[in-house]
């Protein structure tokens, strides 16, 4: 029917249209695209245009950006990287050791890195549709250049955290009206009841994922709700604050306020929250844990952050450690790794949501053994064993993060020996950049 008229003429009008929107996004991503399953699509259709175009040239060098060599063979990414998403937890642990003087080059670095990557210009609204960037931070590249919420609160967060350190050490701070536009970036990716998501806000209503196309990936029509970007939106709205408490307070108060809502509504009967973007409760729950904290709320008046913390202590193991399974995912209920083995991630990110919550004030034996624990892991060289994959996206496809293992446990016990061993009889207040 779409061959013939009147239909041939709407499938061209159609085909113009989505042509044009794939050069206007190759265009605004300097043909990276968004992910490793856009990228080839876009590519195979600009090839289809004119397999002589300019368009298909330009596509080619950046496939590289995807393909890495493995002990098994040429593998592609889901992205282009990781860069600033790990980039940010990792200034984070380092800076949580108190040992930034011994790692100020790698500071100096990253913190470079972070100016280079913030993106400085919209992109007009007419090309694409496509949330706000200016200000923002994407998930890996510059030339990527999609924003993220997460990506924006946690690398704020990193940068405000740096700002408080020498510039000796670790390098100018990021300028002031920069951090102002990466605020903006943040409030204007609220949604209505106070919730966040990852690329956009809410635009539509829940039944439109009846036309899913993709039957590998869930709930991929509209954007949702998550813990993970909540909290961290929560985090660097806090933090800003109390540097800069002069700029858009009142907007700042009631996000934080009703974000704060949200997590709480979010959190599961048995105290944890479903972390969408790692394995699992685990995650989720540090992330709870953390957006109440950093929201003014406390273990001796949040019912929310007693039941966490009873639900991560319940899940605690012999060795002292945490391990959860890919299937608490899957399936939607907390589950072990096979054997009751402890991974590195898992107990890091249970330990920071315990410290976080005052642990050390009421019991610190439970530290004490998740820190062994993980001392125990590491190996001679310093890092922390490879194990089981602890990234999750769209809550059926697992994703690897490949400096985890190192980040997390160096985070948590970080945070052990800085706020816990030194002050073993303080109070566990949440640290501020």
């Amino acid at each position: 029917m779409l061959m013939h008229w009147p239909g041939r003429k709407l499938r061209e009008k159609a085909l113009n249209y989505v042509i044009q929107l794939i050069h206007n996004d190759d265009d605004t991503t300097q043909y990276v695209s968004s992910t490793g399953i856009s990228k080839p699509l876009s590519m195979i259709c600009c090839w289809a245009e004119d397999p002589k175009s300019e368009a298909f040239k330009f596509h080619l060098p950046r496939v590289h950006d995807y393909l890495w060599l493995a002990e098994d063979g040429m593998k592609m990414k889901t992205t282009d990287g990781c860069q600033i998403w790990e980039l940010a937890f990792a200034i984070q642990a380092i800076i949580s050791t108190d040992l930034s003087e011994e790692f100020c080059s790698t500071l100096k670095s990253a913190h470079k890195f972070i100016k280079d990557t913030q993106m400085v210009k919209d992109i007009p609204a007419d090309l694409c549709y496509r949330h706000i960037t200016k200000g923002a931070w994407p998930f890996s590249t510059a030339d990527q250049g999609y924003t993220v919420s997460d990506c924006t609160a946690e690398t704020l967060m990193a940068a405000l955290f740096l700002s408080r350190i020498s510039s000796e050490t670790v390098g100018d701070p990021v300028v002031v009206e920069r951090l102002y536009t990466a605020v903006d970036v943040i409030l204007s990716l609220m949604n209505k009841d106070g919730s966040f998501g990852t690329y956009e806000l809410i635009r539509s209503y829940s039944w439109v994922k009846l036309f899913n196309p993709c039957d590998t990936l869930g709930d991929i029509i509209i954007d949702h709700a998550y813990v993970e970007c909540t909290s961290s939106a929560v985090q660097a709205l806090a933090a800003f604050r109390k540097l800069y408490p002069g700029y858009r307070s009142n907007e700042i108060n009631n996000c934080i306020r009703k974000a704060v809502r949200v997590i709480e509504n979010m959190q599961e009967p048995d105290g944890s929250w479903y972390g969408l973007w790692g394995v699992c409760y685990t995650y989720g729950t540090w992330f709870g844990v953390r957006g109440l904290i950093a929201g003014g709320k406390s273990y001796q008046d949040s019912a929310c952050i007693r039941k966490a913390c009873e639900f991560l202590l319940s899940k605690q193991l012999a060795s002292g450690g945490w391990g959860e399974s890919y299937l608490s995912s899957q399936n939607k209920v907390y589950t072990n790794l096979e054997g009751g083995r402890s991974h590195a991630v898992n107990t890091g990110w249970a330990m920071l949501a315990l410290i976080d919550a005052g642990q050390a004030d009421r019991d610190i034996e439970p530290l004490n053994r998740a820190a062994k624990a993980l001392i125990n892991m590491q190996s001679e060289d310093g890092e922390f064993p490879q194990q089981e994959i602890m990234g999750m996206f769209l809550d059926r496809c697992m994703i690897t993060y490949p400096s985890y293992r190192n980040i997390f446990p160096i985070w948590a016990l970080g945070e052990f020996l800085t706020r816990v061993l030194r002050q073993p009889t303080q109070g566990m207040e949440a640290p501020i950049p």
